[in-house]
Parts: structure tokens; sequence; C-alpha cells
């Protein structure tokens, strides 16, 4: 009989506000303030790239257009990000991280899992462990982290926005079931806006509903999401804990919540997707040959569109207008577009991401 594997202990590390939270310790004006990282401070375009918890009070987020923010908060401080800056600190986030395991899945710049089934100093347990991270992390480089603390990596990263900003939540296995009942369908790993009201529509809005439902009725309804589905519902994730690897391609997608008809309306959209996927190639010292343009229609009808050039792409003013000529070649007659997405790959040199990511925001559609 094959032994059983270890129970695993897995805590899920994010910087709170990161982007923001470094330009208020590196400008003391803009401590207590409502700071957002990206746009314009006229309006004028862009999307928000990060927003202080000072900021979200008005109902400020990331993704959203600057146009927004400033009419949610006229006296909003718009900030032009500074990427070497975050990256700076993420490399010493990363090696405070390395103190304590080397088993270390970046998510992005300001998020992380670690597996600290076996740590390196010996203290076992892996709340003690979160707990004196998010102290180093805050004695070092005066700025705060929430953990989350479980037996696997879904657990762990829904419970780390519990107690968020500057806290830590543990889910033990006996309460995993429990949890994971209560849980709201929009909050699973793979549920986006259209599968959510795909399933409130049917009459499930939690992970009961989820659990009352066997592994080929969620496969029918959903497709090989349904596998993971069943599993999760019942607190089972074997994903491992996996260090970098090659990433292939950026991407950014929006569903919307009405259906887009005109050509301003899908442009105006295209310009905010652009700017999402150019900052995540900054952020990632990233720079790729190939755009590619993914389009979804009101009846779920699906297309895709690439173009390639010998150079890489140096602007999001040149993502965007590619973009824009992609969406051009396309037969728009009477077409509702309820999904755009762009993506890059064919990228120059060989970059190192985590694996999370690949399937989250870096999967090229």
């Amino acid at each position: 009989m094959k032994p059983s594997s270890p129970i695993r202990k897995i805590i899920h590390i994010d910087m709170d506000a990161f982007y923001a939270s470094v330009e208020q310790r590196d400008n003391p004006d803009y401590m207590g303030k409502p700071v957002v990282v990206g746009g314009s401070p006229h309006g004028r375009g862009g999307v928000v790239a990060a927003a202080s918890y000072e900021a979200r009070k008005y109902g400020i987020h990331s993704a959203m257009p600057s146009k927004k923010a400033l009419q949610l908060c006229p006296h909003v401080i718009f900030i032009y990000p500074r990427f070497s800056a975050y990256k700076e600190v993420s490399g010493r986030i990363r090696e405070i991280f390395k103190r304590y395991t080397d088993l270390i899945e970046p998510l992005s710049l300001d998020e992380a899992f670690l597996d600290v089934t076996e740590d390196k100093q010996g203290i076992g347990s892996a709340i003690e462990i979160a707990t004196r991270i998010r102290q180093v992390i805050h004695t070092e480089l005066q700025l705060t982290a929430s953990a989350g603390i479980s037996i696997n990596k879904f657990v762990a990263k829904i419970a780390t926005d519990m107690k968020k900003p500057n806290g830590q939540t543990f889910i033990g296995p006996s309460k995993i079931e429990s949890f994971m009942a209560k849980l709201p369908v929009e909050k699973f790993f793979g549920v986006g806006k259209v599968t959510a009201e795909k399933m409130k529509a049917m009459g499930l809005h939690t992970g009961a509903d989820l659990k009352k439902l066997s592994e080929q009725q969620l496969v029918n309804h959903f497709g090989k999401t349904g596998y993971f589905f069943f599993k999760i519902v019942r607190g089972i994730d074997d994903r491992p804990v996996q260090p970098d690897r090659e990433t292939k391609s950026v991407s950014a997608e929006d569903t919307f919540a009405h259906d887009l008809t005109t050509l301003e309306e899908m442009n105006e959209a295209l310009e905010a997707i652009s700017e999402q996927v150019f900052n995540r190639l900054q952020r990632l010292s990233l720079k790729g040959r190939t755009v590619t343009l993914k389009i979804k229609y009101h009846d779920f009808k699906q297309i895709t569109r690439s173009q390639s050039f010998v150079q890489a792409v140096a602007s999001v003013e040149a993502l965007t207008e590619t973009a824009r000529q992609l969406l051009a070649s396309t037969d728009l007659a009477e077409k509702k577009i309820r999904l755009l997405g762009m993506g890059l790959s064919n990228f120059e040199g060989v970059v190192m991401v985590k694996p999370e990511q690949e399937t989250d925001q870096l999967k090229l559609f």
C-alpha cells in the first residue's frame, strides 16, 4: 500500500496595497491620503494599477478607468508607476521568504505561495512562520502584509482576504469543508462573471450548493473545470507549490456588464486592457513581438486574431493601435461583444515567472 503524503503547510502572503504602500512609505506627504498608482490626474484615459486603502474607501479599485476614479474621489492623488522601485522591494521580500523556505511560488511582485512543510529554521508551526515573516517585512521594509495559512493553495489564498490588511487567518483541516460550504461561488478559482451568473441562474450560490451536484453534472455544465470544482468544494487541492518557470505570454481580458455594440465602446475598452497588459509587461521586464486579440460575442462564439512584428512592441500606444487594427479586421456588422482580451507573446529572452500566474493572468487565451 502506498504511504500517504504528509499534510502540507502552505502560506499565502499578499502585500497590502503594495504599489500604493511603497509610494506612501517613500513620500510621507502621501500617508493617510487617497493614492492611485497609474491612470491620469485629468481623467484622460488610463486605468488604475493600484489604489491605497484610503482610495478604496471611495470605491476605487485596480483596473478602474482613471476618469471613474476621479469622479468617485476628486481629490485623489495620481502617481506615475515606478516599477523599478516595486521590483527592488519585491526582491527584498523574496529574500525574506528564503530565510524560511526555498519552495516559493510567486504570483506577482506582491504575492506568493510558500510551502513550509519543512522549514529551514525548524520552527514547525506555519502560523508562527507567517507571523514572523510579516513582522520582518514590517521591521525591515516598513510595509505590511497579510497571510492565509492552510493545507493547500486554494484555501490559503482565500483565507488571506479574511483579515486584510495586516492580518492573517488559519484554516485547519477540520474546518475546510465547512469553510468551503459557505464560500460564495464567485470566490472559486475559475469562476468569472459569466460563470458566476450561470451558476446563480441554476440556483448555485455557495460551495454547499455546488457540493450537491455530482462530478459528472459539474463537468456537463462547466466543462473540464467541473473536475476542479468537485474536488475543491471538498477541500481537495493537490497542486504543489512550484518554483519559477518560463512564461510564454502575458494577457488581460474583460467581460462587460452589457454587450458592446459600437466601435467607440470597443476601442475604449481596448485602451484600458492594453494598459493592463503593458503594465504587466513592465513589471516583468518583458518585450514581445506577437499581439493577439480575443473576442467573445454575445452568443458565446469566440475568435482570436494575431499579428507578429520583427521588433518588440515598445509602447502602450503601439499595443493599443495593433489591437484596434485586429478588431477592425473582424466582421463587426450587427455583432455584440461580451468579452475582449489581449495578449503579448514571442518574448525576447527567457523570463521566469510563477506557474499559477500562467493559468491566471499570463495565459494567452
